[in-house]
């Protein structure tokens, strides 16, 4: 264990939230709802104000809107996310070159191994403690300054009390755990605080009366080893005693790609899962060489009517990154699946990733009618399926006007891909951003009986104005999300909350 609280742990206050509300100045100090908008879409994030009624991540959009029906529902924008996210980081790599991100808006830092290292090898504790402090605050104004948001920050000497101290510290705070007193923090947690613990292990700490993490620490190893299992038993009790000596990780490598959908209408017919599957299996190749790696092993997801969810997978003879290879296996394994009575999500992946392919893996397949030189279906992939077909919704994802990217998606943060063919006429989603030849830049608040209503407003103006437009409107047009951060360096007032 460190004798300094060096490893810090940044998570900012309801991401994709805030950057909405600090975006659209009518909708700071309101309720904002992130997330899929369809009958089956799931909150991504919500304001600290929607979160006062009970709404939170992964609640079905539905309930929320039950629980928060004043609130302001927007579809996600991760053009705009992934740029903030990218100021962030490079704040966070001023401090150290170990920044281990975890999400778009979280991430460990190793302070040691920053310009600040060698001062706090040789600083007195109290005296190190107080720099660290004051890094995380300028860290912590430094952000507010470069993007007019908040993040919370805790500081401990090991990654899993630093990202508790940061929890703590939510919302717009900073958390300092001081070496030697970790075990004090811990134990009146509950036993779900610890890593790796969730719902099935909480119940069997539970049934054994070890219901907080001072339970836990106070309990002999070899019980937990019986009860968990010798790795898991093990490395919970020393979480427990709040030892922790996981480094921090600049770079991870990826186990796998993945992409995958939710349909809002289930699919029944064979022949439309094959091509959904056959869509799927394409992005799922331009991310896998977008990233410049090759797989052995294909996986298809298949989550049936009944919520029930199987997997396949083939394991090749060596990698590649074919997509009539990968896409014919990927077709090959969904035929195993009995999907009577319809599927409501697909998903194709690919893992066992290499850095090389294995160009002669088999016999190239003929060129697929619709399909170019590089193995992409002309035109791009539908992202809804096509116009006059069921629409497709996986996490992120929507279907933009005119065919613009919506954005990614889940934790597999699916998203960039760019597809996506233009719908027949344009679907204008609530919160994406637009220009009027004389009206200027702003943003979609709600479409719908042909008619579109747009706020007009920019990060750095006063709330703007309402206006409607036909749907068809020739001075509306889609636009480029407007960065936070005006022309002349200066942020948009700050968000009062929002994100996890």
């Amino acid at each position: 264990m460190r004798s300094l609280p060096t490893i810090l742990h940044l998570d900012m206050d309801a991401f994709f939230a805030s950057v909405e509300q600090a975006a659209k100045p009518s909708l700071r100090g309101r309720p904002v709802v992130v997330g899929g908008l369809g009958g089956r879409g799931v909150v991504a994030t919500a304001s600290y104000e929607a979160r006062r009624f009970g709404v939170h991540s992964a609640m079905a959009m539905a309930h929320a809107r039950r629980l928060c029906p004043n609130a302001a529902y927007l579809v996600p924008r991760f053009e705009l996310y992934r740029q903030v996210s990218e100021t962030v980081m490079g704040l966070l790599r001023r401090l150290s070159p170990l920044v281990e991100p975890l999400s778009l808006d979280e991430a460990f830092v190793d302070l040691e191994a920053g310009p600040y290292g060698e001062v706090l090898a040789g600083a007195a504790p109290a005296a190190g403690a107080d720099l660290v402090r004051a890094l995380g605050e300028d860290l912590r104004a430094d952000i507010a300054a470069a993007t007019g948001l908040t993040g919370s920050v805790g500081l401990a000497s090991c990654k899993l009390l630093a990202k508790i101290a940061s929890e703590e510290a939510k919302p717009d705070g900073l958390v300092l755990v001081g070496p030697g007193t970790e075990r004090a923090v811990l134990a009146p947690m509950p036993a779900r605080a610890l890593p790796g613990v969730g719902p099935a292990t909480a119940e069997t700490l539970r049934r054994a009366g070890l219901t907080t993490v001072g339970d836990v620490a106070a309990s002999a190893e070899p019980e937990l080893v019986r009860l968990l299992g010798r790795a898991h038993g093990g490395s919970l009790h020393a979480m427990a005693l709040g030892l922790d000596d996981r480094p921090v990780v600049a770079e991870r490598d990826a186990k796998s790609v993945s992409v995958e959908d939710t349909f809002e209408v289930d699919l029944v017919e064979r022949d439309r899962i094959v091509r959904e599957v056959d869509r799927l299996a394409a992005r799922c190749v331009r991310r896998l060489r977008g990233a410049g790696r090759s797989g052995r092993t294909v996986v298809v997801k298949v989550r049936r009517f009944d919520f029930s969810t199987l997997t396949r997978s083939e394991t090749l003879r060596a990698p590649t990154d074919d997509l009539s290879v990968i896409a014919e296996t990927a077709r090959r394994l969904v035929e195993q699946v009995d999907v009577t009575g319809g599927v409501r999500l697909l998903g194709v992946g690919v893992s066992g990733l290499a850095d090389f392919t294995q160009e002669d893996l088999f016999a190239q397949a003929a060129q697929r009618p619709g399909e170019d030189a590089a193995g992409q279906a002309q035109g791009g992939d539908a992202a809804y399926g096509g116009p006059g077909q069921p629409r497709a919704f996986h996490p992120g994802r929507s279907a933009a006007p005119d065919g613009v990217a919506a954005g990614g998606a889940d934790g597999s943060g699916d998203g960039d891909d760019g597809d996506g063919d233009a719908p027949a006429a344009r679907r204008w989603m609530p919160g994406y951003d637009v220009h009027h030849a004389d009206f200027g830049p702003g943003w979609v608040q709600g479409s719908g009986v042909g008619r579109v209503t747009v706020r007009f407003e920019t990060p750095d103006s006063p709330p703007g104005r309402v206006r409607t437009f036909r749907v068809d409107d020739p001075g509306l047009r889609p636009a480029p999300p407007v960065p936070l951060v005006a022309s002349d360096g200066t942020a948009g007032a700050a968000a009062s909350g929002g994100g996890d």
